[in-house]
């Protein structure tokens, strides 16, 4: 298997792990599966579990020396390792426990390229050298190559993640915003619980995403997708306008400075 990625570069090996979960995940699609409770309300199913696995599997082939930290497995790898992998394998398993097919596979390299997968549509959002690209499921070249990312705010719909915990109460609630009478003036809401969001935004297929949350940076769940938008030249901070760092607070990413700049200015003035 090693011979199978020999001379590709770190941004085809997300690529190559992030489509690793996704068959995994797409294959799963529409069975009963059995969950792991997680506590409070979250749990994994075993589609999780696997499609993890596979991803480790393109890992520990490709770079063996690297670390790993998963949703489910935890740290694998060496502690001081030089470099390190953040691995969501399924973000959005309740969406998926319904059937529901919005959901991503999420791959990303501490400080270097990222990949999240729609399983779905076949496609791979992924960054290279600071610029973001989609492939299609027909891989490099020809019909399905790749494309740059171009994200604009033109559909107006912005994702907000409804999902608890709250650590932002009372000064942030994002059920407040979608009460701000300008939002419901300018904006659109969709509420999509899944990294998908983050590279809609990238995309151009939304205007902006928000969420609540803390470290969302550094987060498995979060990392690939904020690498994503800020390679295609989102503007991405925290709720409070600050940079969404691994101490920051909650996440705006908006396709453009304008659509930024209207959703902070209703959430710091509510009403």
């Amino acid at each position: 298997m090693i011979d199978t990625y020999a001379g590709l570069d770190d941004a085809e090996i997300a690529v190559a792990a992030a489509r690793a979960g996704a068959e995994v995940v797409r294959d799963g699609y529409g069975r009963r599966h059995s969950r792991i409770e997680k506590g409070a309300g979250d749990f994994a199913t075993d589609v999780d579990v696997a499609a993890e696995e596979a991803i480790l599997g393109v890992l520990r082939a490709a770079r063996p020396e690297d670390a790993v930290r998963g949703e489910e497995g935890g740290q694998r790898g060496a502690a001081d390792a030089e470099r390190r992998w953040l691995v969501d394998p399924l973000c959005g398993t309740l969406n998926y426990a319904v059937g529901s097919m919005l959901v991503a596979v999420n791959v990303a390299l501490t400080d270097g390229p990222v990949a999240v997968a729609d399983p779905f549509s076949g496609e791979v959002f992924f960054t290279r050298e600071g610029a973001a690209w989609v492939r299609g499921e027909g891989g490099q070249g020809g019909q399905g190559g790749d494309a740059p990312l171009a994200p604009t705010a033109a559909t107006r719909l912005v994702d907000v993640n409804l999902d608890p915990p709250f650590p932002g109460a009372p000064a942030f609630r994002a059920v407040d915003l979608l009460a701000h009478p300008r939002f419901v003036e300018r904006f659109r809401p969709r509420v999509v619980s899944s990294t998908l969001a983050l590279a809609w935004v990238a995309a151009g297929k939304r205007a902006a995403y928000v969420t609540d949350g803390n470290g969302l940076a550094g987060s498995v769940h979060f990392a690939a997708g904020i690498a994503l938008c800020r390679a295609a030249g989102c503007v991405v901070t925290g709720v409070d306008g600050a940079p969404a760092g691994e101490s920051g607070r909650g996440l705006v990413a908006a396709a453009d400075a304008e659509t930024h700049g209207a959703l902070l200015s209703m959430i710091r003035r509510r009403g």
